[in-house]
């Protein structure tokens, strides 16, 4: 063995890779990458990590997603520590007398139940934090003319100067409204899915929430809710300090989520409706695939490895997609093209069994 080949392996710079984003699809994205070897830079416009923010409220994490955070913190049992078994998918009509037929029910479902800011704090703490770049806004990027390298301009918000940054890749982790993803798809819409949902933060401190409503509002939805929930479940909807509406929007799933040395991951890939609870799950499965094809394949083979990294996530990704689209649409009882709509009284087993979570995500 030469001595001297070994050395300048070793002395060879690591691969740099700017995340834009600092969500979880984005420090999912730094924990894979970091594992395999890569420098990371995390661009994120907010000033500071967003702990205790409310952002996002619950969300629900999948076996394999608990499995591949345990073994990027190192530490799964804080991952159990902060979240909460949701063991059973439970689907159930309940008419105007309150008399309840379950629809579906799954005795496997194994998630577990997290907060959106528990999540990311956790996940956050675990990474070197000189890597993230706070408080500046992604403004654009060009790719140099060997695409080998990518520049990335930047808004250091305190003092509205330009930053720049060069990495050998960029991954656009930005979110369902990605700017990057933008560049590539300019005339790509959101798709508004003709319902919105109540959401609401239940917490003794009083966080804050990201979109107000009337209280008129408000005191429509408890009428409603005593019409139909539990009283268990109106109190918990009462004692929400402030619930807000999110319209709930999807895209169409793109053809591409890789040109050159820029590759999409988490929303800005893939936004989809929560009837799944797949946006999250997915967002962390793209930054363990995109690890691994990196590992796999090497820098060297940059170009292999993201492609290899899109034929294995967006065929898979866009049906869960679609999948979600189509339960949400079932659920709400609205017309699909290929069905009438979703009747629980009359619904068979094929058509209730669609209504699971799990269903179809293979």
């Amino acid at each position: 063995m030469n001595p001297s080949h070994d050395l300048s392996h070793q002395n060879k710079p690591k691969p740099k890779a700017v995340i834009v984003g600092g969500s979880i699809a984005g420090v999912s994205c730094a924990h894979a990458l970091i594992l395999v070897g890569w420098d990371v830079v995390v661009i994120e416009k907010s000033r500071r990590p967003p702990k205790g923010n409310p952002t996002g409220a619950g969300l629900a994490l999948d076996p394999l997603s608990q499995e591949l955070i345990g073994s990027w913190t190192g530490h799964p049992e804080l991952l159990h520590d902060i979240t909460s078994p949701a063991a059973i998918d439970l689907n159930q009509a309940i008419n105007d007398e309150k008399s309840r037929k379950i629809l579906a029910r799954d005795e496997n479902f194994n998630h577990r139940a997290a907060h959106w800011s528990s999540l990311h704090d956790h996940l956050f703490s675990a990474l070197p934090p000189e890597i993230f770049l706070w408080g500046h806004l992604f403004l654009s990027f060009s790719v140099s003319n060997d695409k080998r390298s990518v520049k990335i301009r930047a808004q250091v918000l305190d003092t509205e100067e330009t930053a720049e940054v060069d990495g050998d890749l960029l991954v656009a982790a930005d979110g369902w409204n990605s700017l990057i993803r933008k560049h590539y798809f300019p005339d790509i819409k959101r798709r508004y899915s003709g319902y919105c949902a109540w959401r609401g933060v239940l917490d003794t401190i009083g966080n804050s929430v990201t979109m107000k409503v009337s209280d008129e509002m408000i005191q429509k939805m408890y009428q409603d809710a005593e019409k139909i929930w539990h009283p268990t479940f109106v109190q918990v909807m009462r004692e929400t300090k402030e619930p807000f509406v999110n319209a709930i929007y999807d895209c169409d799933p793109p053809e591409r989520i890789v040109w050159d040395n820029v590759v999409l991951v988490g929303d800005a890939a893939h936004p989809t409706t929560p009837h799944s609870s797949r946006s999250t799950n997915m967002s962390i499965l793209d930054a363990a695939v995109l690890g691994r094809c990196l590992e796999k394949l090497g820098s060297e083979n940059l170009t292999a490895a993201l492609e290899e990294y899109q034929s294995i996530r967006l065929p898979v990704a866009s049906k869960q997609v679609l999948h979600a689209r189509r339960v949400g649409r079932i659920k709400q009882g609205l017309e699909l093209p290929d069905r009438k709509s979703f009747n629980p009284n009359t619904a068979n087993w094929e058509e209730c069994e669609m209504l699971q979570l799990r269903a179809h995500l293979d």
